[in-house]
């Protein structure tokens, strides 16, 4: 009786002392300073102990608006004594107890009995299902009913593996509504915030397919997360009946934002190019996120979020520390960086301060780093975005670069091809020379006597001498095809002349391998029309060519008709069809330049692979057509079609024109052939032809040699190289025109080269005819009969003569 009377007189006498009065115009009531705190080191203290005399003393009024312990292991007891005065005379009225710090693992509310001590009235926490708490919130609510003029005193039991905080505030209702909006709405933004960026930045990835938005995507969900976690809503509407993950789940969002983080700053920033130890930095706390995930699966709550929090320090300073040293290096996306971590760091360490206890537990404290994420979140959006114009920028000014080197490529490219094409032509003018000097010797042999095996050997080599020939024909072909250098002429030919030509050059060939050459010439054609007959027999001799070369045994024919009628002109269709291998339609380019249907080392065709190639161009520089049909094991059949005019009259040359009689008016030993020729081998083989056709011979070396000798001898002709050292073939032949007696002397050209606008060139010059090398001994013989034998002598200069 004794002890009961003396608790009822401490609890009188302390209710006296430290009660808090408040009266129906209460709104909000902050209870922190208004509170008794009592630490219970070893936390096995019962309701009973707390509320006995023995430890009343050891309540210490708090000071401070929150109780904030930070992380620690003790058990805390609060003691609050209640007054409701109400001005004006009313009945028992409720009220609101709020504890906000969602949290908190373990909360439980004590009230007095009707036997005078404490029994537990609500037992709450996120470390029991949500459906456990009186009123369904993220934040704890109690509702106490108050006596007027009574004090009422309530003790809360606060125990947590995490922070302890204890933000109290005793509400009236209906002011706790009101209130609610305000916070939702802060929280809304947030939310939204971070909600809408992840959105945002996940249709910029599925667009550009970047991965610094892929991480900084799982980073925002991450810490999005997290801050559900931490106020609450997570365990209100996503795991209400999960208490275990409730608690986990803090410290394995924060490891989680933590890795993700550290990679999207490692994409964005490109740490590995610019600072390799701040790389490997951020690998190491990846590292550590990733730990702190699996700590949070396994082992205590307690221990899992201690390593969370002080990580989140450290990830935080790293991550500032790494946009700083990106922008002295001139990124200029480290601005936005920058300032995005700033607002979260500042944000991230008051919110880590107030839950450590360092700092008081207030709205502004308690939603700091949701505050600095959303700021942070935001701002990192406009630094990716002012990357993709940066990304932009610097592919525009990379295509500008690459055009500019393109532009450069192409150009040497242009020049490679101009090189190339010089090249070859030097090249053919080269072989041109010495083979002139072997095809010219083995013509002279010709002339000599030999047994049957020298002339055996003599044929042989003849002939593969000429084989050579056409080969660098063909290469000076393409070549002067490749750089616009050949132009169709307008003269007037003989049709049948033309193709009983091709039949002696290519029937004699085709008898060699036993195949018969068939020329079907209809014989309503015309004989003399106008066209440029060389370049028409050059493309048909490439056709008849390959027509032979692929044809063990049948026959080639040459078919030539009309391919319709006009007026003016003569459409002629010529068809070269044989009986050889043939070829399947779709089998590569048969135009394309070096290319043979059978590359191989061991192809049983040889040849450049350039004939078709340099037909095709030839014709359509002709105006004409060509095309193909063929079939495997079969043969094939090419046709070409190309316009010729039938000539209104005999058009006049512009060279001084050829002897028209048959009958030479004097004998090859009555006159005298000047060669003027550099080349000491083909000097040695043109004269041997001369003399073995009978003529007198002088020669000079260079065209200045040959004025200083036509000054002082008179001569019937002259053979005239045109490319000498010294003096040219062409200034040589105006200076001999303007010499007395030289006006009229036969000046034959011969030449290595072989251009289109050669014969032009010399004509121009005053040149009488053009023969190009290597030259041969029936060609020679037939041009000296035309200008020199057929032709009257002319009159005679005087020696010495200017």
């Amino acid at each position: 009786m004794y002890r009961l009377l003396l608790l009822f007189l401490s609890l009188v006498f302390s209710s006296l002392v430290g009660a808090v009065t408040f009266d129906e115009k209460m709104r909000a009531l902050p209870l922190g300073q208004s509170m008794y705190v009592f630490e219970d080191v070893r936390g096995d203290a019962s309701i009973d102990d707390v509320a006995s005399p023995a430890l009343q003393g050891s309540f210490r009024l708090h000071d401070k608006p929150v109780l904030n312990a930070g992380y620690s292991r003790s058990v805390f007891w609060l003691r609050l004594d209640l007054e409701y005065r109400p001005i004006q005379a009313q009945g028992p009225r409720n009220w609101l107890l709020e504890l906000a710090y969602p949290p908190l693992d373990h909360l439980e509310l004590y009230l007095p009995d009707d036997r005078g001590s404490f029994a537990l009235a609500q037992r709450t926490g996120d470390a029991l299902p949500f459906d456990t708490r009186q009123i369904r919130q993220n934040n704890y609510l109690f509702e106490l009913n108050l006596e007027p003029g009574q004090s009422k005193r309530i003790y809360l039991r606060l125990e947590s593996q995490g922070s302890i905080q204890a933000p109290l505030t005793l509400w009236a209702p209906n002011a706790y509504l009101e209130e609610q909006p305000g916070r939702i709405y802060v929280l809304g933004i947030i939310y939204g915030v971070l909600l809408v960026m992840l959105v945002y930045n996940l249709f910029i990835f599925l667009s550009v397919r970047d991965t610094s938005y892929l991480y900084y995507i799982l980073y925002i969900a991450s810490f999005g997360l997290y801050q559900v976690s931490v106020n609450g809503a997570g365990i209100e509407y996503f795991w209400p009946n999960s208490p275990w993950w409730a608690n986990a789940a803090t410290p394995f969002l924060i490891g989680s934002a933590a890795l993700f983080g550290c990679q999207f700053a490692r994409s964005f920033l490109h740490t590995a190019e610019h600072s390799p130890w701040v790389d490997r930095l951020l690998l190491l706390l990846m590292a550590c996120g990733a730990v702190v995930m699996v700590l949070a699966l396994s082992v205590s709550y307690a221990t899992a979020l201690r390593l969370a929090t002080y990580l989140a320090l450290l990830f935080t300073v790293v991550i500032f520390a790494a946009g700083v040293l990106a922008w002295l290096r001139g990124m200029r996306v480290a601005r936005y960086f920058i300032f995005a971590w700033t607002a979260f760091l500042a944000g991230g360490i008051v919110n880590t301060l107030m839950v450590l206890g360092h700092l008081p537990n207030v709205f502004l404290t308690m939603y700091a780093s949701q505050i600095g994420s959303a700021l942070e979140v935001g701002l990192l959006s406009l630094a990716l975005a002012d990357r993709i114009n940066a990304m932009k920028e610097e592919r525009t000014r990379i295509l500008q670069e690459a055009g500019r080197k393109l532009e450069a490529l192409n150009q040497e490219l242009a020049d490679s091809n101009r090189f190339k094409d010089e090249f070859l032509a030097t090249v053919t003018h080269e072989l041109r020379t010495p083979m002139n000097g072997v095809i010219g010797s083995l013509e002279l042999m010709q002339t000599v006597k030999m047994d049957v095996e020298l002339e055996q050997y003599q044929k042989t080599a003849a002939a593969s001498a000429r084989d050579m020939m056409r080969m660098v024909n063909d290469i000076l072909a393409l070549t002067e095809l490749q750089a616009g250098k050949l132009y169709p002429r307008r003269e007037t030919f003989s049709l049948r002349g033309l193709f009983d030509g091709l039949r002696a050059q290519y029937a004699a060939r085709a008898d060699d391998k036993g195949l018969a050459f068939v020329l079907e010439l209809d014989d309503s054609l015309p004989d003399t029309l106008e066209g440029d007959a060389a370049k028409l027999a050059q493309a048909l001799g490439y056709l008849l060519d390959n027509a032979i070369k692929f044809t063990a045994e049948g026959s080639v024919t040459l078919q030539v008709g009309r391919a319709g009628s006009h007026a003016d002109n003569l459409p002629l269709s010529v068809v070269v069809s044989d009986t050889g291998v043939g070829f399947e339609p779709g089998e590569g380019d048969l135009y394309q330049r070096f290319h043979q249907l059978d590359g191989s080392m061991t192809r049983k065709y040889g040849g450049l692979g350039i004939g078709l190639a340099i037909c095709r161009q030839l014709v359509d520089l002709l105006g004409g057509a060509l095309s193909h049909e063929s079939q495997l094991g079969v043969g094939s059949r090419f046709r070409l079609d190309v316009p010729l005019t039938l000539p209104p009259q005999q058009p006049a040359s512009t060279a001084r024109p050829r002897s028209s009689g048959r009958v030479p008016l004097r004998q090859a030993q009555q006159c005298t052939v000047l060669i003027v020729e550099d080349n000491a081998i083909n000097q040695l083989v043109t004269r041997g032809m001369l003399l073995k056709l009978g003529y007198r011979v002088r020669t000079a070396d260079n065209g200045a040699e040959a004025l200083d000798l036509l000054r002082s001898e008179t001569v019937d002709a002259v053979l005239l190289d045109c490319q000498m050292p010294v003096m040219d073939g062409f200034a040589t032949c105006r200076a001999l025109r303007a010499l007395p007696g030289c006006a009229e002397v036969p000046v034959l050209a011969i030449t290595a080269h072989s251009h289109s606008g050669d014969r032009e060139r010399c004509l121009a010059a005053g040149m009488s005819d053009y023969l190009a090398k290597p030259m041969k001994f029936e060609e020679l013989r037939v041009l000296l009969h035309d200008w020199v034998l057929c032709r009257p002598p002319a009159v005679s200069q005087s020696p010495g003569m200017p």
